[in-house]
């Protein structure tokens, strides 16, 4: 047997072997229980599996296995990762039956393509089952592949696939599942990036790789706790010292150059941060920033000179003292 034969043998044996043992009993584990709970806890429904299989695939050879008149969502996922959710025409219409009538009648509905409307109805459920699937593989490796998807879209067909979807390798869960105590059955597919995208499982407590991120983390927490103090200026006014000690209580200043939609944000040392105007939100007063200044490159306030500070009309006795 020559080397060529024995390395296509080998690639043959490994890209077998993610459909009996990969994912399990993490991921496979995780979404009989969560898409079992998601439709019992929306909709009442019972949902059980009849058989689950985690296997590999590429682009092409997706597009072969969408299930004929099926209900195709897109699924958006943790670092623009895209998945896909197909409900074959049965399981897409118990779940609108469910959901409008309240119950299942004894005849099988008439199988048809679904519409974007059964795609918003539907849209609930599938986030319900995928943070289900969050929450059971919260400590499970799989959650780095299989965590994070949410529902984004529907798609009328599934030629949009080939070009919205990367050309990579997915792992698809294939699932056959009955529904209303086994009256109906229909199949359930769940494609997602291979490659993981989401966060990695909780790090155990004695782990020592785990000491210095966590050490960062709770330094991080801590800065980020300490106040910063910035000032909304909407307007300057220089006064004489003799004026401002003879002010009353419910005298005006008048404000020449001041503008609502001209505020200025500042340190408390006077460094221009960004400019803003002023509104409100929720009844109370807020800003709304527009492009901010680094505060490295702000140039500090100039400090004015005695003769400067001090307006035309300062007495003698103020000049006097410097």
């Amino acid at each position: 047997m020559t080397a060529a034969s024995t390395d296509v043998i080998r690639r043959k044996i490994d890209r077998a072997r993610p459909i009996q043992a990969e994912g399990a009993p993490g991921a496979d584990r995780g979404w009989r229980l969560a898409l079992a709970r998601a439709a019992r806890d929306a909709m009442g429904l019972d949902l059980d599996f009849r058989s689950l299989t985690i296997a590999r695939a590429s682009l092409a050879e997706i597009l072969d296995l969408v299930p004929d008149r099926a209900l195709l969502a897109l699924l958006d996922g943790p670092m623009g990762g895209l998945g896909v959710i197909m409900l074959a025409p049965m399981v897409t219409a118990t779940f609108i039956e469910k959901q409008t009538l309240g119950c299942l009648s004894t005849q099988p509905p008439g199988l048809r393509k679904a519409s974007r409307i059964d795609a918003a109805m539907v849209a609930g459920v599938v986030d319900r089952a995928l943070a289900g699937l969050d929450e059971v593989l919260v400590e499970e490796a799989d959650l780095a592949w299989a965590g994070g998807f949410r529902y984004a879209s529907y798609l009328e067909d599934a030629r949009p696939l080939a070009l919205m979807l990367e050309e990579a390798e997915y792992r698809v869960l294939s699932a056959e599942v009955a529904l209303g105590g086994g009256a109906r059955e229909g199949a359930v597919v769940l494609v997602l990036p291979a490659v993981g995208r989401g966060d990695s499982p909780a790090l155990a407590a004695n782990e020592t790789a785990g000491e210095a991120p966590q050490f960062a983390a709770a330094l991080s927490a801590q800065v980020m706790q300490a106040d910063c103090r910035l000032d909304a200026v909407i307007g300057r006014l220089v006064l004489p010292l003799r004026q401002i000690m003879a002010l009353a209580v419910g005298e005006t200043l008048l404000l020449p150059f001041a503008a609502l939609d001209a505020v200025s944000l500042e340190t408390p040392d006077g460094r221009h941060v960004a400019p803003a105007r002023l509104g409100q939100h929720r009844g109370m007063r807020a800003l709304k920033l527009s492009e901010a200044v680094p505060v490295r490159t702000a140039a500090p306030v100039p400090l004015r000179s005695p003769a400067q500070a001090l307006p035309p009309d300062t007495g003698p006795e103020l000049r006097a003292t410097g």
